[in-house]
């Protein structure tokens, strides 16, 4: 069978082949201009003059270009396109998050671009946000900053950004769900059951939900007149839940805990089950976030349900005003209800 052949008008590079398109330098040609301004203009670099952004264009539509994303923003105003900075998707409010903001964007019309960074500094952060920009975006979600500052944040100018942290309120707009009233009611429902005091198992220091679900367990045993005990640190994971519940079930004086998440909550009921302590009987415990997984845990596992959908249509919301409708937005802050949702695991001290 004869190999097929380009069309006979297709260009023809210098070593005499023909090409299966147009290229920058065929535009460059048409519009008189130099290869590098054309590569300027289809990346969407803003340092180009209205009159040489706008031959380039007229020269990439008389030969038939089709760039990147860039070009075509800046013929119809948008790129169509969400960035979304995220660190560790692994964990379930990233993830889950990810999963609202996603299809939220779809129902808008827009895509995402994912970025994980790997740590949450603000250079990691800094870093991913440059490397979203330079991918042609029309707007920023920042789900989780983590340890990076509004102040120390090195955000490109006019870029519409949304973030889910509220460390961010009066910088940026900010989606969040309200950690403090689920914390609070998670301690008061373990007092209101008998409990004496109420242990901590709480997420990584360097997470900033961790630190303000911290922060509220302090001050509701403090408002109520409890003992504080020394929180134990963990890392989210169902492994560390087990590693410091093995350490809790030593202590016969814990009668109730609050967890950070329920992935801890799961590993440290195994570890009291297998140290011969029972849920709720002997230990009471509760969870955080109200994963698929809770209702199904035995006991099904009394936790604080927060609502990602919600979480994630807000943030996209807040960036559609931005983007869409032009909005000046930077002093908003959307706070998502939790609600405590009781199970079995949780029960009066014997």
């Amino acid at each position: 069978m004869p190999s097929e052949e380009p069309p006979q008008d297709a260009p023809v590079s210098s070593t005499g082949r023909r090409r299966a398109g147009p290229s920058i330098g065929d535009v460059a040609k048409i519009a008189g201009l130099s290869p590098q301004t054309v590569s300027r203009v289809s990346t969407g670099a803003l340092n180009v003059r209205p009159e040489t952004r706008q031959r380039v264009l007229d020269a990439m539509e008389k030969v038939g270009y089709s760039p990147n994303n860039a070009a075509r923003a800046l013929r119809y105003g948008s790129f169509r396109t969400i960035g979304l900075v995220a660190h560790r998707l692994s964990r379930t409010g990233e993830s889950r998050t990810m999963e609202a903001v996603v299809e939220a964007a779809r129902r808008e019309r827009y895509t995402v671009t994912l970025v994980d960074v790997e740590s949450p500094s603000s250079e990691d952060v800094d870093e991913a946000v440059q490397r979203l920009t330079h991918q042609s975006i029309d707007g920023l979600i920042i789900i989780r900053a983590e340890t990076a500052t509004p102040t120390a944040l090195a955000l490109p100018p006019r870029l519409p950004v949304v973030v889910s942290d509220s460390r961010f309120v009066g910088h940026h707009p900010a989606v969040g769900a309200d950690q403090t009233s689920g914390t609070t009611a998670a301690v008061r429902h373990l007092l209101d059951l008998g409990h004496t005091t109420v242990h901590h198992l709480a997420g990584p220091d360097d997470s900033g939900p961790a630190e303000q679900r911290v922060q509220a367990w302090k001050a509701a045993l403090t408002d109520a007149g409890r003992p504080v005990p020394a929180p134990l640190v963990g890392d989210w994971s169902a492994r560390s839940g087990y590693d410091l519940g093995r350490r809790i079930a030593e202590d016969r004086d814990v009668t109730a805990v609050f967890c950070a998440n329920d992935e801890m909550a799961a590993g440290l009921v195994r570890a009291l089950s297998e140290a011969g302590r029972r849920v709720p009987d002997d230990v009471s415990v509760v969870g955080f976030d109200d994963i698929p997984l809770a209702d199904y845990l035995w006991p099904p596992l009394t936790t604080v349900h927060q609502d990602f959908t919600q979480i994630g249509e807000g943030l996209v919301d807040l960036l559609m005003r931005q983007i869409r409708d032009g909005v000046q937005l930077v002093d908003e802050h959307v706070s998502i209800p939790t609600r405590l949702v009781v199970r079995a695991s949780t029960a009066p001290p014997r």
